[in-house]
């Protein structure tokens, strides 16, 4: 789908606020608030906007300890990778998996309250996956940066 200028502009103003409402958004963009709700809806439509969220603060939601995991699988196979995909996907405390390059097959942020969770987290997810060769974990002391956007290219 091709973007124009306004798109772009309308793109970066809803991830940095995506509650504003559409008078605003269309007065930041410089369009007719109709105009900007249009360009809006057809950005949904072609799921450009795949959804809006609400960001919570976790620390006012209790403690939690996030991880970052390394995967390294015994065999690179299709089969097997989506198995474990799938597992991952319907983990809760799996909050982004990454396929990469190099020696580590997966990389994986995992959210928990505590230890006991995340023991029971690799117990029934990393420990039961048969194609596991090794593991890492990386327990996160401080989040420095965190973002959500997504990078719009001019």
């Amino acid at each position: 789908m091709f973007l124009d200028r306004l798109d772009k502009a309308i793109l970066r103003q809803l991830q940095t606020d995506a509650g504003i409402s559409n008078v605003q958004l269309a007065a930041l963009v410089g369009l007719s608030p109709p105009a900007c709700l249009k360009r809006v809806k057809r950005l949904e439509k072609s799921a450009v906007i795949n959804k809006r969220v609400a960001l919570l603060d976790q620390a006012k939601l209790g403690n939690s300890l996030h991880m970052i995991v390394e995967i390294m699988m015994q065999q690179d196979r299709m089969d097997l990778n989506a198995a474990f995909i799938k597992c991952i996907r319907d983990a809760d405390e799996v909050h982004q998996c990454y396929k990469v390059t190099g020696e580590v097959d997966f990389v994986l942020v995992v959210v928990v309250p505590g230890m006991p969770s995340y023991e029971s987290f690799c117990e029934r997810v990393i420990y039961s996956n048969s194609n596991l060769r090794n593991f890492r974990t990386l327990i996160s002391m401080n989040r420095v940066k965190y973002d959500t956007k997504v990078h719009i290219p001019d």
